[in-house]
């Protein structure tokens, strides 16, 4: 075979785009989902503003909603990040961060059964779109993050995702019962060590719960891993929200992207215990959700903040 036919070659393999690709665009369209926000006035804030003639109190609403922070996609082939114009980011590096999916084969008869996937964190693609629909809505808190910036990129983070360590050692990962994404006795996996190797035999299921890690550990800061944490200080009239806590939906939502679009949030676990969640399931192994996170603001009414009622 000529050489140019085989450089063609390689490039066509290595180009190769997931299975159940989704674009830029249509990550944008999926977040106008009026479920997701839960926008609502929680407050009163107090400002004190100071003129040539005197000072007065004004006040201000306070709202609570959510909006999308992060496009978290957690998949089996290393390269083959459903998010089309982003996989490029996470191309496998040759004798570093190469191959994923099952680590062992399950024999019949066998309970348990060790995953690996990828995992990337970026900037959800905020548009033009997004602002007018947050619009409708009033008065609307800025995000903490910034679109389409890499948090975190598993092949990056090689040593700490694919071995496990230091985090195997940790008492999160140690303690049964602790730091688990689980409801009513259904337990799909443990948040510690946060790394890309999971026991569970359900593919979706091990998905979501790489996708719980990535999230937890981005918007942490000082973690023992290559990552830009996503975290934000509180200021007058704005409180972003706090790290991601499994289990709490008050706290995060995530909204299904890829395999099956969804216009509902919902946290992990989401569904009932004898759910098979068939029509999850990617063939490829690979899944994208939105995290969706929580915000408080109110406009700024004078000089100097008093403070605020409600939540």
């Amino acid at each position: 075979m000529p050489v140019r036919h085989v450089v063609l070659s390689s490039l066509i393999s290595l180009a190769v785009p997931a299975a159940q690709a989704i674009t830029t665009p249509e990550i944008a369209a999926s977040a106008l989902s009026p479920t997701c926000v839960k926008y609502q006035v929680v407050g009163v804030c107090y400002w004190l503003f100071c003129s040539p003639f005197g000072c007065s109190v004004r006040t201000s609403v306070k709202v609570r909603h959510f909006r999308p922070d992060l496009v978290v996609s957690a998949y089996s082939v290393t390269g083959q990040n459903p998010w089309a114009e982003m996989s490029p980011l996470s191309s496998p590096l040759p004798g570093i961060a190469e191959a994923g999916g099952d680590t062992n084969p399950r024999a019949i008869g066998q309970h348990s059964k060790v995953r690996f996937k990828n995992a990337d964190a970026i900037g959800f693609p905020a548009g033009d779109a997004l602002a007018n629909f947050f619009a409708q809505f009033g008065y609307v808190c800025a995000p903490s993050s910034q679109p389409f910036l890499p948090y975190f990129l598993s092949t990056l983070d090689a040593l700490a995702w694919r071995s496990g360590i230091p985090e195997m050692f940790y008492p999160e990962a140690l303690t049964p019962g602790l730091r688990e994404v689980s409801k009513d006795g259904d337990m799909w996996g443990n948040v510690y060590p946060r790394a890309g190797a999971l026991s569970q035999t359900h593919d979706y299921k091990a998905g979501a719960v790489i996708a719980q890690r990535a999230a937890d550990l981005v918007t942490r800061s000082g973690q023992s891993h290559v990552y830009i944490p996503l975290a934000a200080t509180s200021h007058d009239g704005y409180w972003p929200p706090d790290p991601v806590t499994e289990g709490d939906s008050n706290n995060h939502q995530w909204q299904m992207l890829v395999p099956k679009k969804s216009a509902s949030c919902a946290i992990f676990p989401d569904g009932s215990t004898t759910d098979s969640y068939a029509d999850k399931l990617a063939e490829d192994g690979a899944y994208i959700w939105t995290l969706w996170r929580p915000y408080k603001c109110c406009p700024r009414r004078g000089q100097t903040f008093l403070g605020s009622s409600g939540g």
